[in-house]
């Protein structure tokens, strides 16, 4: 019985080691036909089947007026992206520069933001201070002159042409690469809404651009060029520092508001990227494209501002500072900026909002250059003069003044005062009037001295009323405080009280300050937003 049990277990064991010894030779058979047989034929098969996710782009929302007008709406554009391949420097920097001919051989723009121009050498940068940083910030000696510092970015780069104009071209995208960095799965854009005639040269000729991919994206236009830019703002690309507080709902190339509304609503007006596959060869040449999530658009924002309306306004606004400047209202002025509101004081609606200078909300997509964007910065054209500086309000202001006396019971609309010409009081101020005509307005009530803008009837107005009531009444115009309106960077404004006086000169407030304070000057500083609301409050008898 033991004898026939130890025979079973040899033949079981056996018939195992044959079992392993048939599937042992079956594998190597299988292995011997992959790598031997086909091996040639699956190794072209992977090189054509390599499958990189790219992001599909999803439409912002559009930007309309209150009439529905598109101010900011997207159309489908091409753009050029470089993703990092496996190539030498001299080859990457050919592949940029026979992309860069390309794109200008079609009248194509393309990212420029390096700060050196040849022939001759110079640096762009408006002032020595941005020069120095950039030099900082790229391992530049601080003494280089523009043509060390090329030369020292062209051997940084790796670039051997001896062509100043194609070593620039090629600088200038690998420059690009420094500052944004790229990778095998996330690529550098090179050139936005580029022409078909582009498009299709690369797509056809793609085997001679490894790594270049040409994409189907939404661009984002302003058909109305610079009409409404700081009201609408503008997009860029996002920063290392958003994306990484952002990751959950932005992706690394996204764009996002920097702006205006494009800022303040942002959230509503970005979309929802989907999902592109890319299979791409090793060498980086693109084989195949395809959709597997599509896109959802963003929804649209309707603004009250008429497009009509603030075409004329900021047309009128340009017209009369240039005027001023030009002496066209018998003096000469260095006027160079300025803002204009137009508002429906039954609504409360901004019709139109004008900041002088402007800009062009979409250099900042196409790719802006360093020249123009130091020309942008050194005017200060991207501030929204309208709700971000404050200004003294001036004898605008003497309608507050008035409804603190009348509120007050200083005053009554039947109280005469004499105007002499020259305060007797403080350091003696004179009216406007005396300085024209040696002269004062003689006797005067409330009515007829916003009328004339007697400086003098407001002079004894705020001796009698005091600085806190007219600060009171200032509050409760809204003047000092923000309005709320939905665009980023609007200031608070200043009444002018002893509280702030001591608060930025440590001393106590004089009466003279007072008789400054009460005809819209000493410290009142206020945005021309509030101004807006204040005199909209006063011809709605609010």
């Amino acid at each position: 019985m033991l004898k026939n049990n130890n025979r079973h277990e040899r033949l079981r064991y056996n018939i195992i080691i044959v079992i392993i010894y048939v599937i042992g030779v079956i594998l190597l058979a299988q292995l011997f036909r992959l790598q031997i047989i086909h091996g040639e034929e699956y190794r072209t098969t992977s090189n054509t089947r390599l499958t990189r996710e790219s992001t599909l782009k999803a439409a912002r929302g559009n930007i309309l007026d209150r009439s529905g007008n598109k101010l900011v709406t997207t159309q489908m554009g091409f753009s050029l992206e470089l993703y990092k391949t496996k190539l030498e420097n001299q080859t990457l920097n050919d592949t940029i520069l026979q992309l860069v001919n390309v794109l200008e051989k079609n009248k194509d723009g393309y990212i420029d933001h390096l700060p050196i121009t040849v022939e001759p050498y110079q640096f762009t940068y408006s002032s020595e201070e941005a020069q120095q940083k950039w030099k900082i910030n790229n391992g530049i000696e601080q003494n280089a002159s523009a043509e060390q510092a090329f030369e020292k970015l062209k051997e940084r780069y790796h670039i051997q042409t001896e062509n100043i104009q194609e070593a620039r071209k090629i600088m200038a995208i690998r420059y690009e690469i420094t500052r944004n960095g790229f990778s095998n799965i996330k690529p550098i854009t090179i050139s936005k809404n580029i022409s078909r005639t582009s498009a299709l040269q690369i797509r056809e000729q793609s085997n001679q651009f490894p790594g270049a991919s040409v994409v189907t994206e939404p661009i984002v236009t302003y058909p109305y060029g610079s009409l409404a830019s700081h009201v609408l703002g503008y997009v860029g690309m996002i920063s290392a520092d958003e994306y990484n507080t952002k990751k959950d709902t932005y992706d690394i190339n996204d764009l996002i508001g920097r702006d205006g509304v494009q800022y303040t609503l942002e959230k509503y007006l970005k979309g929802q990227d989907g999902v592109r596959q890319i299979d791409m060869s090793v060498d980086g040449t693109i084989t195949e494209e395809y959709i597997a999530q599509e896109a959802v658009s963003g929804h649209n924002v309707v603004l009250t501002i008429d497009a009509n309306l603030q075409k004329v306004t900021e047309q009128a606004l340009e017209k009369n500072i240039k005027k001023i400047a030009s002496g066209g209202y018998g003096k000469k002025y260095d006027a160079k900026a300025g803002a204009a509101i137009v508002m429906n004081i039954k609504t409360g609606e901004i019709l139109a909002l004008a900041s002088y200078p402007n800009y062009e909300p979409e250099l900042f997509i196409k790719g802006i250059s360093q020249k123009q964007l130091d020309e942008y910065n050194a005017n200060k054209s991207q501030r929204n003069r309208a709700i971000a500086e404050i200004y003294a309000p001036g004898s605008t202001f003497k309608m507050v003044s008035a409804t603190a006396g009348l509120e007050s019971g200083t005053v009554t609309t039947s109280t005469l005062i004499n105007d002499t010409g020259v305060y007797p009081k403080a350091h003696k101020p004179s009216c406007w009037y005396w300085s024209s005509y040696h002269s004062g307005h003689g006797y005067l009530n409330i009515s007829q001295a916003i009328k004339k803008s007697c400086n003098y009837y407001f002079y004894e107005l705020g001796y009698r009323t005091g600085i806190d009531t007219i600060a009171k009444y200032a509050a409760m115009y809204g003047l000092g405080s923000k309005t709320g309106i939905e665009l980023a960077g609007e200031s608070s404004g200043i009444i002018a009280t002893p509280e702030y006086c001591k608060q930025v000169e440590h001393r106590d407030w004089q009466l003279g300050e007072t008789l400054s304070a009460v005809i819209g000057q000493s410290y009142n500083s206020f945005t021309p937003i509030q101004m807006v609301r204040y005199i909209g409050m006063l011809a709605n008898h609010r």
